[in-house]
């Protein structure tokens, strides 16, 4: 089990610690294994698809160019598949986030060896046939009751290769699942019958009880362990939550190998940055973003989350580590290598939300193995994955102060100097609609109702004079957990945003409701006039940046917008963007992305879309656009199987049913 410190490196030797432009770094003679580059691993081997975001180096990135730029208008829906296997008829269940039944199907796919394995809309894992979507295997149910199965859809899957075989991993409510990928059976060997139960391991402390471990993100295998993040509440009413720790499991035991303590307990490293012994009681910091990992240096890479409570700090005074960080641990024992914290006592809901992406990038020609780590801020934080030194300077800068009763802010907070945010940050009246002098108007008078400021203004107390403070980028991004995608060849990352100013107004908790001083109130999105957004546009955005400069190369809106709105539609406006969540993926021409259904969870009012397109990379020029009946609800992937490439993706709404959309060339595509 870890101990956060890394003071032992499992040879007797004591580490020296450094810190260099705010990343902490452990120095010693096992942590710092010698090793190449991702080489072939960085990108999906044979036109497969072998983890959530292509491979452990989350690139979202395939070299295939069947589909290019000359063919793409061809191409067709060739299969669909529903969410649920129809083997599980007579199932009922509930969706993301406890709607009754939900459409907002966040999954993606994977294909090795012809076969796609996919979490179904019950949290099931189903196996398919890559060229006609004909099931191969459905996993056992629990308990091999279908009727009354209820579920929530995981956002993906794990897949390794073990010393027992093939195996499928899975996280379902706190249940890890090792299935055998060949049948779908339980791998017997693993845990009890194929389960490892994550009830026994979500305690905090002793007093606090058995909490739970569950995730929506998927496991990560690396060097023979599973490794698995929690999605525990972070905006909670108690001041004594659980903490979200990371835990690694043998892949063909099932037997606990490690824990990192997110939240580190008493003595250990990182624990005095928690005042009045806070570490004992604060719960989160979870990480409930997708993990990365690099499989020649045996490092796994950790985007953590806020403490509890999200807005109001006042009970756990001090900066307040692994809050909002990036660590890097070892893969076999769980230590510590470095990390990097983004958000000093965190006021914002701005954990990291995606997972890190793990490029080879030529800075000042030198070659740098790195990480870029896609921030809610609307910054890419970037280093040297081995060493965790920044690749540009991160400096530590002046912000405002709370003057919210118990709470004290840090004073600085870090702001990377290169690249330049991708998105808008912080909010002053320059920034509200301007399409007409009316709208305008109206949107100044309807910010008189706030308090304003620049990136990191923290949340304010309603009162008869302000509703809060106004947040930009807000807790939903920025980037969110769609991430980014990165193209090997070109050192070039593209990253979809939203611009949605989010409300931080906070209210008196009642004592029967909780022990937390402050909660958010329950206004979210900044109410603009006649129903649309209160700033300018873009609202979605897309941009491409180049990692071995540190420069933009373009930006472009994402959608059309509200440009139909009866406000504007007489105005002749370009697209303006839509605001909603989605997920890129790079080929070896082309940059695929959605606008995302507003079925998604904190999609704003007239955010998200139903058109799927194709990007030109070099410019950011629309190439080719397709209307789905909903929007996309998940990372789109691709493969070839049989000398075909297929395009898969998720889509749902509120008014279609949730389902697998493939899309391919036909046979005989014209020339």
């Amino acid at each position: 089990m870890s101990d956060n410190s890394s003071e032992n490196n499992g040879a007797g030797q004591m580490n020296r610690r450094t810190f260099i432009g705010g990343v902490g770094i452990a120095i010693g003679g096992a942590l710092l294994p010698s090793g190449e580059s991702l080489a072939a691993n960085a990108v999906p081997a044979n036109g497969e698809w072998h983890a959530y975001s292509g491979t452990n180096a989350s690139l979202k990135y395939s070299p295939l160019d069947q589909i290019n730029a000359s063919n793409v208008n061809q191409l067709q829906i060739v299969w669909r598949r529903p969410m649920v296997d129809p083997a599980y008829t007579g199932a009922t269940y509930d969706g993301v986030y406890g709607a009754p039944t939900s459409n907002s199907y966040q999954t993606t796919p994977l294909m090795v060896n012809g076969v796609v394995y996919v979490a179904n809309g019950i949290g099931l894992v189903e196996a398919f046939d890559a060229t006609t979507a004909e099931t191969i295997w459905t996993q056992p149910p629990p308990g091999g009751q279908i009727a009354g199965l209820r579920g929530v859809a995981p956002r993906g899957i794990a897949y390794g290769v073990t010393a027992s075989g093939r195996r499928i991993f899975i996280i379902r409510g706190m249940l890890l699942y090792a299935l055998d990928a060949k049948t779908g059976k339980p791998a017997e060997e693993f845990g009890e019958g194929g389960i490892v139960s994550l009830k026994e391991f979500g305690q905090g402390e002793a007093e606090l009880g058995q909490g739970g471990i569950h995730s929506i993100s998927p496991p990560v295998v690396c060097r023979d362990v599973v490794i698995i993040g929690s999605m525990s509440g972070d905006n909670s009413r108690k001041k004594k939550e659980h903490p979200g720790d990371v835990l690694a499991f043998d892949t063909k035991t099932g037997k606990l190998k490690w824990t990192f303590h997110v939240v580190p307990r008493l003595h250990e490293f990182g624990s005095d940055t928690w005042e009045n012994d806070s570490a004992t009681y604060t719960g989160a910091a979870n990480v409930w973003a997708p993990f990365s990992a690099d499989d020649e240096l045996g490092y796994v890479y950790l985007p953590t989350s806020t403490p509890t409570a999200d807005w109001y700090g006042g009970a756990r005074l001090g900066n307040g580590l692994f809050g909002e960080s990036l660590v890097c641990v070892d893969a076999t024992t769980g230590q510590r290598v470095w990390h990097f914290q983004a958000i000093h006592h965190g006021l914002w809901d701005y954990d990291f939300p995606a997972a890190p992406i793990l490029a080879d990038v030529t800075v000042n020609g030198k070659s740098i193995k790195a990480v870029l780590q896609l921030g809610k801020t609307g910054f890419v934080y970037s280093f040297d994955r081995v060493t965790g030194a920044p690749i540009w300077p991160i400096e530590e800068r002046a912000v405002p102060k709370s003057d919210t009763p118990g709470e004290r802010t840090s004073p600085t907070q870090p702001f990377p100097t290169k690249p330049a945010p991708f998105d808008r940050q912080g909010f002053t009246e320059a920034d509200v609609i301007d399409f007409t002098p009316e709208l305008k108007s109206e949107a100044l008078e309807l910010l008189k109702q706030y308090k304003l400021g620049p990136l990191f203004t923290p949340p304010s107390v309603v009162t008869a004079d302000s509703r809060g403070t106004i947040v930009l980028p807000g807790w939903a991004g920025g980037a969110n957990w769609g991430g980014g995608a990165f193209d090997p060849d070109t050192g070039i990352l593209y990253i979809q945003s939203i611009t949605d100013p989010h409300v931080e107004g906070l209210v008196t908790q009642p004592a029967e409701k909780g022990d937390v001083t402050y909660i958010r109130d329950k206004e979210i999105s900044v109410p603009g006039p006649r129903g649309l957004p209160i700033c300018k546009p873009p609202y979605g955005r897309i941009t491409a940046i180049d990692m071995n400069r540190g420069e933009h190369v373009w930006q472009v809106a994402n959608g059309d917008g509200p440009r139909n709105h009866p406000a504007l539609k007489d105005l002749n406006l370009p697209p303006l963007g839509s605001s909603g969540r989605a997920a890129p993926l790079a080929t070896k021409t082309l940059l695929f992305i959605g606008e995302a259904d507003e079925v998604i969870v904190a999609t704003p009012p007239l955010g998200g879309g139903n058109k799927f397109r194709a990007f030109d990379k070099a410019t950011g020029k629309v190439i080719w656009e397709t209307e789905f009946p909903a929007g996309t609800t998940g990372a789109p992937m691709t493969y070839s199987h049989r000398g075909k490439q297929y395009i898969v993706v998720a889509i749902g709404g509120r008014r279609h049913s949730a389902e697998l959309v493939a899309l391919a060339l036909p046979s005989k595509p014209t020339a």
